[in-house]
């Protein structure tokens, strides 16, 4: 049991992401960097889907599968926080979901 995101009140959480094309729901196995970039435009996609932004994000997890990725996630996660800096909390972790190199979580709200 799965859900991509599930908003209570004004509130959205959504659940670890991690690099899956959203045409063919497949994963993609690439770099880190790849994989952060299909992870941000996925939950971007997502938030507007719930009538948000990245500027609603209030608190992000990254999951790092090698914690000497971070430099490479944090700059393109840079790319979509401008001037808005969600708290967040990165670790790093020995196995992801379809052995993943990097996994996103999002809490947003209004």
């Amino acid at each position: 049991p799965y859900s991509q995101a599930i908003k209570y009140e004004n509130l959205v959480f959504i659940s670890g992401q991690i690099a899956i094309d959203p045409v063919s729901n497949e994963f993609v196995n690439a770099d880190v960097a790849t994989q952060t970039k299909i992870i941000m435009e996925n939950i971007k996609s997502i938030l507007e889907e719930a009538g948000l932004n990245m500027n609603h994000v209030i608190k992000t997890t990254i999951y790092l599968k090698n914690l000497e990725d971070f430099q490479i996630v944090n700059q393109i996660y840079a790319e979509y926080f401008k001037e808005h800096k969600p708290a967040r909390a990165t670790v790093e972790v020995s196995r992801l979901p379809k052995d993943a190199l990097v996994e996103i979580e999002v809490i947003a709200g209004l």
